[in-house]
């Protein structure tokens, strides 16, 4: 003879231990893949920043050499006390002072890394940077082609 198998009645609603554990454990990997993919993209636009600002500092000096006509390896004359060619990119309105705190190692880049000057009162020659990020070493932080900058 068959013997019928006591069914189980649900007479409290809600979840079970299981159920619980489970939809905590699915919670937690969907958090974890969400943390991961905000640092990623976190990295990225500050990587992006820094090399905006190492483009816009580079054009303002070529654009400071060009309109005053400073050739290449040379020195700027003295202004307001100082060769320093970000003292004169600010004075002159081609950098805002934020930028110019970066420059002088006031301020860290986006990355958290420094701005380092070659030179800091020397004009660079075609295909020079005049100023490199310290987090230039590390993978994903390298610069494009920077050779028409």
């Amino acid at each position: 003879m068959k013997t019928a198998s006591p069914r189980r009645r649900m007479d409290r609603p809600g979840l079970t231990l299981l159920e619980i554990t489970v939809v905590l454990a699915v919670l937690l990997a969907m958090t974890t893949v969400l943390l991961i993919g905000a640092r990623a993209w976190s990295r990225g636009s500050d990587r992006a920043a820094c090399i905006m600002n190492i483009r816009n500092v580079q054009m303002s000096v070529r654009s400071y050499q060009n309109l005053y006509g400073f050739a290449s390896g040379t020195i700027p004359r003295a202004e307001r006390g100082s060769q320093s060619i970000a003292d004169h990119l600010l004075h002159k309105g081609y950098i805002d002072s934020t930028t110019h705190e970066m420059l002088k190692g006031i301020q860290p880049c986006p990355g958290g890394g420094l701005y380092e000057l070659a030179h800091e009162d020397v004009f660079p020659t075609p295909g020079e940077l005049y100023v490199t990020c310290s987090l230039e070493t590390r993978q994903q932080h390298q610069l494009p082609n920077d050779r028409d900058w």
